[in-house]
This record gives structure tokens, C-alpha cells and sequence, in this order.
């Protein structure tokens, strides 16, 4: 009779089944707990997202390290434009592509910068209707005439009226430039701010361009500005000219009476809202006068900030006003919001140029504005002159 077989150890059984159902269920746990974490983590990256994209847009640049602020910045300390041409904004705060002309947008905080102090600058542009187009004009249309109206009875034929006039006034917009330079050596100093730099040498210029044509502009290539149009005594005025008051004394105010003339030449509408206009020469005559009870007429303003009022109207010291001399046309008073429109790109745009001024690098930088009378009623001027 044979030996029966020998069979397993049950208990060492037991121990290897509960091993490997311990090993399965760790395997098990740690592909449970993997993929816990990834759609953990693609949970945070889509909060992450909506935020962002529900932010506004400079802020969401913010959080991203501004990149538009630093391609902006390396274009110019090194002409690097990889980031210019690589960035996608959802919104055109920066250029991704050079133009025909060559160049790319600035950053919003340097535009801003040069738009505050083309604003803050003594020019009609601080007074005067300032639009925003994307055209290479900007038409102004007026109706100057009063449209017919007339009294009817009940039983009687109406009368035909008269059909008011409509005019179109084209704004042309011209390229304003500024050409500052830096050395590189200048741009490789981390400590000096290129870009405030760069903001105020072009604010500069742009403002005392711009200042200047709006007065004396003479529509070539530039605005054209209000004394270069014709300009006629007051009491042959007509669409198209400018009226002046002549103040009687040959380069001089006189009494002074002139003023008060000049304010009331203007239509009772336009005076609500206007203002003189004269250079610093000027405005030191002026405040000289006084009226019959020996007050002055020129008062200083109340708190800082606030205008000169001469007249109870405020006064625009604006220095390319001509100087007080014979038959000078050296103050302008009117409504400028409706009588000067001044149309602009509101896009700046920089070229880089290494090579034309070495070891200096000159930066080209462009904008495209325009200007003219939009309404000849609205603006009235004085004459230094006996007629």
C-alpha cells in the first residue's frame, strides 16, 4: 500500500493569498490615487483659466509677468523682436507683425503715458474735440443754416420752406515723427528706464508739433491750423472765415473794451462754453486791465489746477499764440469743442534703427493726427490793430 501524497501547508496558503491580494489592491490604490491627483490637477488648471480669462485683460497680463511690457522692453534695449512677433493678444494692445513701413505698437502704459501728456499739454488739443478713427480721414459734417419753418392756419395752404445747408469738412490725418537716439552702451544700463525715457522724449516732441500746427498749421502735411484760414472783420463775417474785433490801438489793448466786443461777437450758444486762447506775453497784458470800478478783469484760479479766467471764462495759455504786435491776431476766444476737431490714430508705433547713427540707436517713432475748424461760428479772434 502506497504512501498517500503529502499535500500544502494551509496555512502558507492562506499567507500567500492574502500577499497577493495585498499587492493587487496596493496597485489597485496607487492607479485610484494617480488619477485622483491628474484630474485634481486639471481641475486647478481650468479654475485657473476662467479666471484668468474672466479678469481684465492688463490684469491677466499682470499675473503673467506683463509679457507684452517685457518684449516691448528687450525690443528696444537689443532689438530682440522674437516675443513682439511670437505674442497673440486677444485684444490689439500690441502688434504681433511689422507693418510696411517697418516698426511695432508700444505697450499700453507708454501709449498712455504720451497720450496723458499730449492732453496735459498747452495746446487747442486740451479744449478742443479730439476722435479716435481707424480711417485716413475723418469727415465733419455742419449744418449751418436754419432749417425753413413758418406758420400755418388750419384751412390754408403750407408754405414751402427753405432746405437747410449741409457742409462736409474733411480731416485728413498726417504722420507725426520723432527721431530720439540713445547709445546702446546707455541701453545695456539695467538702471536706466528705456522705456520712460523713451515715452517722454516722444511726448515732447509730439506735443510741441501738435501744438503748434493747431495754431499756425497750414494744412500741408500737417493740421492746419485756425489763423490759417481767412480771416474777416466781424461785421462781414461769412461760412468759411473767421471774424475778428479789432481792439483800435496798433499793437495795444487800449481800455480794454475790445474784450468785452470780442465776447459778445460770439453767438450766445458758443459762450457756454468758451475760452480764450493766448500766449504768456499775452496773458501778461492782459491781466494788467481793468474795469471802470478798477477791478481787475483777469482773475487767477481758485484752487491749483483750475484756469485763469478772464471775464469769467477760462483762460488756455497756449504758447504759439503770436506775440502782441501791430494787426497781430494774439487771442482766439470760442468754443473750440465745437469749433476745432483734431482726429488721431490712437496707435503709436516705434522702429528700432542700430545702423544709421552708430554707436547711437535712433528710435522712429510715428503717429497719425489731423486737424481743422469744424465750425467758423464758433471761434472769433482780436485784432492789435486800429480796423
Amino acid at each position: 500500500m502506497s504512501k498517500p501524497e503529502m499535500t500544502a501547508d494551509p496555512m502558507r496558503e492562506v499567507t500567500q493569498a492574502v500577499s497577493g491580494f495585498l499587492g493587487e489592491f496596493r496597485d489597485f490604490q496607487g492607479e485610484i490615487e494617480l488619477k485622483l491627483q491628474q484630474t485634481e490637477e486639471r481641475l486647478t488648471m481650468l479654475d485657473r483659466k476662467t479666471h484668468h480669462a474672466a479678469r481684465p485683460h492688463l490684469a491677466a497680463e499682470t499675473d503673467s509677468g506683463a509679457p507684452h511690457r517685457k518684449a516691448f522692453h528687450d525690443y528696444l534695449r537689443s532689438g530682440d523682436d522674437d516675443g513682439l512677433r511670437g505674442l497673440e493678444f486677444e485684444q490689439k494692445a500690441l502688434s504681433t507683425v511689422v507693418n510696411s513701413d517697418g516698426g511695432f505698437l508700444v505697450d499700453p502704459q507708454t501709449a498712455e503715458q504720451v497720450q496723458s501728456v499730449l492732453y496735459s499739454a498747452a495746446s487747442l488739443r486740451a479744449v478742443a474735440q479730439v476722435v479716435h478713427v481707424e480711417a485716413t480721414s475723418y469727415d465733419v459734417l455742419i449744418d449751418h443754416a436754419d432749417l425753413g419753418a413758418g406758420w400755418a392756419s388750419e384751412t390754408a395752404a403750407a408754405a414751402e420752406t427753405d432746405t437747410p445747408l449741409i457742409d462736409r469738412i474733411s480731416i485728413p490725418l498726417h504722420e507725426l515723427s520723432a527721431l530720439p537716439k540713445a547709445s546702446q552702451r546707455l541701453l545695456d544700463d539695467s538702471a536706466f528706464d528705456v522705456e520712460g525715457w523713451l515715452a517722454g522724449r516722444i511726448a515732447d516732441k509730439f506735443a510741441r508739433a501738435e501744438a503748434a500746427a493747431f495754431i499756425t498749421g497750414d494744412g500741408a502735411d500737417k493740421p492746419r491750423g485756425i489763423l490759417d484760414h481767412t480771416i474777416v472783420a466781424e461785421g462781414g463775417w461769412s461760412w468759411g472765415n473767421l471774424g475778428y474785433i479789432a481792439t483800435g490801438t496798433e499793437g495795444g489793448l487800449g481800455d480794454g473794451d475790445a474784450i468785452v466786443d470780442l465776447v459778445y461777437a460770439l453767438g450766445a450758444r458758443y459762450r457756454a462754453n468758451a475760452t480764450f486762447v493766448m500766449n504768456s506775453k499775452t496773458a501778461g497784458i492782459v491781466r494788467k486791465l481793468k474795469d471802470a470800478d478798477g477791478r481787475f478783469l483777469w482773475s487767477d484760479g481758485l484752487a491749483a489746477g483750475e484756469p485763469a479766467r478772464l471775464m469769467g471764462y477760462p483762460v488756455l495759455v497756449a504758447e504759439d499764440m503770436p506775440d502782441a504786435a501791430t494787426n497781430s491776431y494774439s487771442i482766439a476766444f470760442g468754443d473750440f469743442a465745437a469749433g476745432y476737431t483734431v482726429a488721431e490714430r490712437p496707435d503709436l508705433r516705434v522702429l528700432r534703427d542700430p545702423f544709421s547713427a552708430k554707436p547711437h540707436v535712433l528710435f522712429y517713432a510715428t503717429k497719425r493726427v489731423g486737424g481743422d475748424v469744424s465750425d467758423f461760428a464758433a471761434i472769433k479772434l482780436l485784432k492789435f490793430g486800429t480796423s
